[in-house]
């Protein structure tokens, strides 16, 4: 009491058990705390969660409702890059990181606040993706983050630590068993990891999926689709048995989302590569974000020149790990997203496909820009190409062959 307030500090706020603790710790420090919750799609009671923040004493509490722009602004361009984090992770948790950050940095200058605060640990990725978005936005900004301070992380040593602290301090602790794993969960994916799982051997226990089906257990009829797409973002799908329509991108991702997850589409089981340096193992289910990758891809051969496609595809993979290192907000990502962003000029029609038992299957596919001429590819008509340039073209081709074969000859003589 009396104590001097070091200033207003915005903190990420889930309204869990962590950073509830966090919450009332700043305040102990002598922080005036403004709690800030993210809603990306998540399944969570946010009006609870503001009656808890206000009543541990947050002096503000913003909700903010960011689906749509997390969509658009962060979703989108990484399905214009086919963007896949070492040939498997579609990137949901990563992709979220900077749309969240974005907002509490923007929560933070409007209310004058010098400090922000989060609740990730001093050994994931989230605390990267969160600081540097923080930093490119708001390079005065000072970041307090508990995990990675002695005196915090000495103090709350475990989840008993943190239970103890909340029932001492009048914090609402959670009444059902926590799972033995943690969780986080958006709009595009729910990621699972730690607990029983470190042990990459260990199988994840069918009650752990909570976004997808069991595809053993999904419909014996599959969902045919049409999905619409122009300049690389989907514009439309269409139910074709049901005649359903959704057109607006939060409506198109949430419908593929209850599709995908009713036939249990979208699920990995992988040991990825963080930057800070060790291998970790992590569980993910991405429905809609996998239906919307597999009709991309088709669409983008389709109507893509095959050496444009080959640059962009090495441009995807560069995305992809400057989005998993935390880098959005960098010059070279923007750079990056722009040529991606060109790329995807011509990249329109609609694709076809079947979703069933854990599969995408593609049946078709339509465009008014697509480079395939069935006239010209067909082998019951000549088309525009006289079979006998295909000579010259071999023997040009061979020239670097034969010239191999040359020099090995030599080189087994002199044996």
């Amino acid at each position: 009491i009396g104590q001097m307030s070091k200033g207003s500090v915005v903190l990420a706020y889930s309204g869990g058990l962590d950073t509830s603790c966090i919450l009332l710790w700043l305040k102990e420090q002598g922080y005036e705390v403004i709690a800030y919750l993210a809603n990306i799609g998540q399944d969570e009671d946010f009006d609870a969660a503001r009656k808890k923040a206000e009543k541990l004493g947050a002096e503000k509490v913003f909700i903010e409702d960011l689906r749509s722009e997390f969509v658009q602004e962060f979703i989108w361009p990484a399905l214009q890059a086919n963007a896949v984090y070492e040939d498997r992770y579609l990137l949901g948790t990563s992709i979220a990181r900077p749309c969240i950050a974005r907002r509490q940095v923007q929560i933070a200058r409007r209310e004058g606040a010098q400090y922000v605060s989060h609740g990730a640990t001093g050994k994931g990725n989230d605390q990267i993706r969160f600081e540097l978005t923080c930093y490119a936005l708001y390079p005065q900004v000072q970041i307090i983050a508990p995990w990675r301070i002695p005196e915090f992380y000495s103090r709350f040593r475990g989840r008993t630590d943190l239970m103890e602290y909340a029932e001492k301090h009048g914090i609402p602790v959670p009444v059902t068993p926590k799972a033995p794993w943690s969780m986080d969960a958006n709009l595009m994916h729910i990621s699972y990891e730690s607990g029983i799982l470190e042990n990459p051997k260990n199988h994840a226990p069918p009650d752990l999926y909570q976004m997808t089906k069991n595809p053993e257990d999904s419909p014996n009829e599959p969902d045919v689709l049409e999905i619409h797409f122009a300049k690389g973002v989907p514009v439309k799908v269409r139910h074709v048995k049901e005649g359903t329509c959704k057109e607006t991108p939060l409506e198109i991702f949430c419908y593929l989302n209850e599709i995908g997850g009713k036939h249990g589409v979208g699920r990995i089981d992988i040991v990825e590569n963080r930057f800070i340096g060790m291998k970790s193992r992590g569980i993910y289910e991405t429905p809609g974000g996998t239906i919307l990758l597999h009709a991309h891809l088709d669409i983008e051969t389709f109507t893509m020149d095959r050496e444009v496609r080959k640059i962009k595809q090495s441009l995807g993979i560069k995305f992809s790990e400057l989005i998993y290192n935390g880098f959005w907000y960098s010059p070279e990502c923007e750079f990056v997203r722009h040529c991606i962003d060109k790329s995807q000029e011509s990249v329109e029609g609609c694709v076809q496909l079947s979703v069933f038992k854990g599969q995408v299957y593609i049946l078709g596919r339509e465009s008014p820009k697509s480079l395939y001429n069935e006239e010209l590819v067909s082998m019951d008509v000549q088309g525009d190409y006289d079979p006998c340039d295909a000579s010259g073209f071999i023997r040009i081709n061979a020239v670097r062959l034969r010239e191999h074969n040359r020099l090995q000859g030599a080189a087994q003589k002199k044996l």
